[in-house]
């Protein structure tokens, strides 16, 4: 997920600061992280936040509202599925942030995260099968959070400074991205030491495969998923992994766990084989691949898939498969017109299918917008809703299209609303800036900047931008609705300068 720009600051970092600053005075300086025992949630989720920071500002990570409000879905009911269990302690629940970053990585990976944060690459969207195999990996490392794997490993490291473990792992992911890399800033011992950070126990693979499956059962998915999945997998490992499976690195398949697997599904009398994707999931699938970082050669190639012999004679979620493949590589391309027209058939194809006719028309918008046909995208969003019941996809590309329509005050109200509800939501608090900007609202616009960087735990850029608003405030003759507007700018300016502060005594 890393870049190799990114991983070398990232490292070089580290190590300065390893030879500047003696560990124990590190020490003192930060939380305690416990007299043996595992670490407090607290100190887990700083840990986290310190590595999701930096992963924010990676160039790789993504925010797409289509993927991750699916991921979402089934992240949601395993949530509810470990909560039923009793496999998720309230402290966790209410310490944890229990959020999936989505990185546009074509490998097929996926990581937990101290803090209840996990990394999900869209390669392994790419390519399981149903929502039960991404279900089931969901499953697996939801569990390494539930059972506090991670703080146990980092337990382990002889109590070490919270920002060191931090950046070994931070390490760890750059030695999964490109293992030339890591080894260039790091010598193979410490390559070593940092990789070994996210490997876990055979002992503690089982655990998250045991409960995981019972996670994943609990929350209505196909227990099946965990098989057909580990054959997958197991077929990976099989073809000698060429570097483009880094799960296989960081969770091991052993027979043993196979074999475990495969004998817990008999009981649950759920069917053993692979079953057919559903329409929506083979779409959902291909947007990950495309998204991915192909290569104009790969795009080239989808786009014409359609046309080959054989396209009629697949199933009808391969057509769907194809067809929103092609599309989506035309509009990348910028052969909109030729996007169009698959996705019209795309469109034809799901009639009668509520939740993959959804997906089509969410691609048609996204492909009238990026062709900048206004007209187009405004009647599809008629035939998806409106209102203040949008879901987030529908939301965001309904803000996007009333604000370059010249039209932001029909977006505002819904975006208000939205993030009254969802404060970290980053992608809408920037459409509401933009929304402003265009009503010349320069104040609320640059306020909504600052809670952009707030959700991207980033407090000194929040720290600017809450600066910027203040001094607007102050310069300016406000109206009565901007002199609320500044004493929230106070309040989450204190809150920024606050965070900062604790930011820096954990260097």
């Amino acid at each position: 997920m890393l870049k190799h720009s990114v991983i070398r600051s990232l490292i070089a970092s580290v190590l300065i600061a390893t030879q500047v600053a003696p560990l124990a005075v590190a020490q003192n300086q930060l939380p305690a992280m416990g007299d043996g025992a595992d670490m407090t949630a607290g100190a887990e989720r700083r840990i986290g936040e310190r590595i999701v920071r930096e992963l924010y500002r990676d160039p790789d990570y993504i925010d797409d509202p289509i993927l991750g409000e699916y991921v979402q879905r089934i992240w949601q009911a395993l949530l509810a599925g470990a909560r039923a269990r009793g496999e998720l302690p309230p402290e966790l629940d209410e310490r944890f942030a229990w959020e999936i970053l989505l990185g546009r990585d074509g490998s097929v990976n996926a990581f937990a995260l101290p803090g209840g944060y996990l990394g999900l690459h869209l390669g392994l969207i790419g390519v399981v099968n149903s929502r039960d195999e991404l279900a089931s990996v969901l499953a697996h490392e939801l569990t390494h959070v539930t059972q506090r794997h991670i703080s146990r490993l980092m337990t382990q490291q002889n109590r070490q400074a919270p920002w060191m473990v931090g950046a070994l792992i931070l390490a760890a992911l750059a030695a999964s991205k490109s293992p030339e890399m890591a080894n260039a800033v790091l010598t193979g011992g410490q390559a070593l030491a940092a990789q070994n950070q996210l490997n876990f126990s055979r002992d503690m693979e089982r655990e998250a495969d045991r409960i995981g499956f019972g996670v994943m059962t609990q929350a209505g998915f196909e227990p099946s998923g965990f098989v057909t999945m580990f054959e997958k997998l197991q077929q990976a490992s099989r073809l000698n992994d060429n570097g483009s499976f880094p799960y296989l690195r960081s969770h091991p398949l052993t027979t043993e766990r196979i074999a475990d697997m495969q004998s817990r599904v008999p009981m649950t009398g759920a069917p053993m084989g692979p079953q057919e994707p559903t329409m929506e999931h083979a779409m959902v699938a291909a947007r990950a691949r495309v998204l991915s970082y192909p290569g104009v050669d790969l795009l080239r190639a989808w786009s014409t898939e359609p046309e080959l012999a054989g396209f009629a004679s697949l199933s009808a979620p391969r057509r769907a498969a194809v067809l929103y493949t092609a599309a989506l590589a035309a509009e990348r391309l910028r052969e909109y017109g030729r996007a169009v027209a698959l996705v019209r058939r795309l469109l034809a194809l799901t009639t009668g299918n509520a939740q993959a006719s959804r997906q089509a028309r969410l691609l048609a918008v996204d492909i009238a917008l990026a062709a900048n046909n206004l007209p187009l995208a405004s009647s599809l969003m008629e035939t998806l809703g409106s209102g203040p019941s949008l879901a987030r996809p529908e939301l965001l590309q309904l803000a996007q299209l009333r604000t370059r329509e010249g039209r932001p005050e029909l977006a505002i109200d819904s975006l208000q609303t939205w993030v009254a509800t969802h404060p970290l939501d980053a992608a809408a608090w920037q459409a509401l800036s933009a929304a402003y900007r265009d009503q010349n609202q320069v104040l609320r616009a640059v306020r909504a900047e600052g809670e952009v960087q707030m959700a991207h735990l980033d407090y000194a850029g929040a720290v600017d931008r809450f600066k910027a608003a203040r001094a607007l405030s102050v310069k300016g003759s406000l109206l009565p609705a901007d002199h609320i507007e500044a004493s929230i700018i106070d309040t989450r300016l204190r809150l920024a300068e606050s965070r900062l502060r604790e930011q820096a005594l954990e260097r």
